[in-house]
């Protein structure tokens, strides 16, 4: 029955409820039989598979927790990966390897490929290279047993304990490991949680793999006093009862409930007369040491004062609205710490401005630090005065800067950290599709709405982004879309609503034709950018494909009558008709040939948010032929570069 559940599910995701109590350490969890064909005993792929199991134990076991190998030349070759638990010293791991070697070979016979759990290591090896990918699956879901007598409290503390070691495990351990607890309640004292990594994932990497097990727990696990989330990649688990070896390594406080520490009980005279003598003996010890601590503290912060008010900004002349950029100021020493010196392993990207690592603040927000390199095209002043108005802009559904550095020739730029990196890493991948469920869809597509028409309509500055495209739509840990990447937007003063460039920039296949041909741009060039997006949300399909023109599929299913047709097959048929009908009229409307035939964007929000508005029936849509996958500078005849797939300064150009 297990192998049809397996075979069934394209993420091959199994629950298995466990009514008793959790497994013991030396019991077997699942094992999973791969689909990639067999092998004949004797052969060469056996001898390889004997071997690559030998050595994955011998080297695991030596390498304290975790290794990787590849054995043999294709066809015979085989990639192999196995990780003990994180708390378990070297001779249990030894053994669970020892075991789960001989267990492998007798449950999964002449299987290519096959992955086996137990509690307190895992072992896997295929025919395919799947160490060079980050794939977590297959996975296995353990429930534990039911019956929480606060849940609320209960829920809201395990989302605290799993982001607590979720996060050291990514970026404060070197084993990918960290067990924490916190407190509950009296039937229950303690929460524990344990989070791990394979070794050679990278810090966001692990975070990433980690928090999609994260999220499924309100599905999986509601009202369970304990879950387990396994992979080949990541581990995730917690549990009322405590199931590691070692003391935890992270002890929260709970702030959910009283913190007042309770009376200390009365105690005998005899004892309060002991404690008035002990008194009077350490005071005049004590009172001259910290007399003396508090002297050298006021003398520090003084000398701080004076040094620091010396230090001033390059301009003493710079306008009352730019000096706010002060306020965003942060010294280097705390993103050194933050980033682990910019290390590797925090990097999340690189792009046409530098690089973007991730990190974690004394005060435990996690952000987004682009490292600008020291050719970039703007300078100090520049950036000051963009800063300043980019912190300006405060909403939810935008990318929200919260800090700069510009101290020892560096300059860099401090965002909030978006953890499901790009909408298109999700849209455009045939297995991580289908996580977007259709009323996920239909959020995403209200919130860049509410976005766009905030940067238009609502906020005191009026920008136009000008490169609005699925890599430039971040998704938050509630799949909350927020616009980034302003390195191309343009600001609009008074009543000015449009320009014109002779340079044009931006991506191809999203760019309007009243800009791709004659420079001009407007709120309506974001409008036609925001028309190609909805359709790719809706259908599932790349608009930069050369191949296919996304726009006439669109309007020859629309025009046929057989619109449902162009849905993303990943949706199944779990969605509403008429508001698929609906997104399909609306980035038709937003695609429109002549700008003023678009609607603006407080339109298009009330019309997602109301059934009852009429709409107006769109025409055949502004095709464009694509020969290229850049940008068109008409200046120069030539194709430019699109604009990085990250987040990157602003480059705002008023009147």
């Amino acid at each position: 029955m297990f192998s049809s559940l397996l075979s069934s599910s394209p993420l091959f995701l199994l629950s298995l409820l466990l009514f008793l109590a959790p497994p013991t350490a030396a019991d077997l969890l699942y094992p999973d039989c791969g689909t990639t064909g067999n092998y004949t005993t004797n052969n060469t792929y056996d001898f390889n598979l004997r071997l690559l199991l030998s050595n994955l134990t011998t080297r695991t076991f030596l390498a304290g927790g975790y290794s990787n190998a590849t054995i043999g030349q294709s066809p015979d070759q085989i990639f192999g990966l196995a990780l003990c638990r994180g708390d378990v010293n070297t001779s249990s791991c030894r053994s669970c390897l020892n075991t789960a070697s001989v267990d492998i070979l007798r449950l999964c016979p002449n299987y290519k490929a096959a992955v086996i759990w137990y509690d307190l290591c895992r072992l896997r090896y295929a025919n395919q290279d799947f160490l060079s990918m980050t794939d977590n699956n297959p996975q296995l879901f353990l429930k534990g047993v039911d019956g929480i007598p606060d849940g609320d409290l209960f829920d809201e503390l395990v989302q605290k304990l799993v982001k607590a070691v979720t996060d050291w495990a990514a970026f404060n351990s070197t084993r990918k490991f960290a067990t924490g607890e916190v407190n509950f309640t009296t039937a229950f004292p303690k929460i524990y949680g344990l989070a791990q990594c394979t070794w050679d994932l990278k810090g966001f990497q692990c975070q990433q793999c980690l928090q999609w097990f994260f999220g499924q727990i309100p599905s999986w696990f509601e009202g369970e006093r304990g879950g387990t989330m396994l992979g080949v990649r990541c581990y995730l688990r917690y549990n009322v009862s405590k199931f590691y070896q070692e003391a935890s390594i992270l002890r929260l406080a709970s702030q959910l409930v009283n913190a007042t520490a309770p009376a200390a009980p009365h105690t005998p005279d005899r004892e309060e007369g002991n404690k008035k003598s002990m008194t009077g003996f350490v005071l005049p010890i004590i009172m001259p040491l910290v007399i003396a601590f508090m002297l050298i503290c006021t003398i520090c912060i003084c000398f701080w004062r004076r040094r620091k008010s010396k230090i001033k900004l390059p301009d003493e002349s710079i306008p009352e609205e730019i000096t706010s950029v002060k306020s965003l100021l942060i010294d280097l020493s705390i993103l050194r710490v933050a980033t682990a010196n910019f290390s590797d392993v925090n990097e999340l990207g690189q792009g046409g401005f530098g690089t973007v690592y991730q990190g974690i603040l004394p005060d435990g927000r996690q952000i987004a630090v682009k490292r600008l390199t020291i050719s970039s095209r703007q300078g100090l002043e520049e950036m000051k005065n963009e800063l300043a108005l980019l912190a300006k802009l405060q909403h939810r559904n935008l990318v929200r800067l919260l800090g700069v550095c510009l101290e020892e020739q560096e300059k860099l730029l401090v965002y909030e950290y978006v953890p499901n990196r790009s909408l298109d890493t999700f849209l455009f991948d045939p297995i991580k599709s289908k996580c977007l469920r259709w009323g996920r869809r239909y959020k995403i597509i209200e919130g860049i709405a509410r976005a766009l028409q905030y940067l238009h309509e609502d906020s005191q500055l009026k920008i136009v982004h000008r490169d609005l495209k699925a890599s430039n739509i971040l998704l938050g840990a509630d799949m909350n879309p927020k616009i980034s990447d302003f390195g191309l937007a343009r600001l609009f003063g008074g009543d000015q609503t449009e320009g014109t460039t002779s340079k044009v920039v931006g991506t191809l296949g999203y760019i309007s034709p009243e800009y791709a041909m004659r420079g001009h741009f407007s709120t309506k060039s974001d409008v036609y950018s925001f028309g190609v997006l909805v359709l790719e949300i809706v259908t599932g399909r790349n608009n930069s494909d050369p191949s296919e023109d996304l726009l006439s599929y669109t309007w020859d299913k629309w025009s046929e009558g057989r619109s449902l047709e162009i849905l993303d097959p990943a949706l199944g048929h779990h969605c509403q008709g008429s508001e698929v009908l609906k997104c399909i009229q609306i980035g038709l409307l937003c695609v429109q040939d002549n700008p003023s035939d678009r609607p603006n964007m407080s339109t298009v929000v009330l019309m997602l948010n109301s059934n009852t508005v009429s709409h107006k029936a769109p025409s055949k849509p502004a095709l464009c032929t694509r020969k290229s996958r850049g940008a068109y500078d008409h200046n120069l005849s030539r194709p430019i570069p699109m604009s990085p797939n990250e987040m990157s300064i602003t480059e705002l150009e008023p009147r």
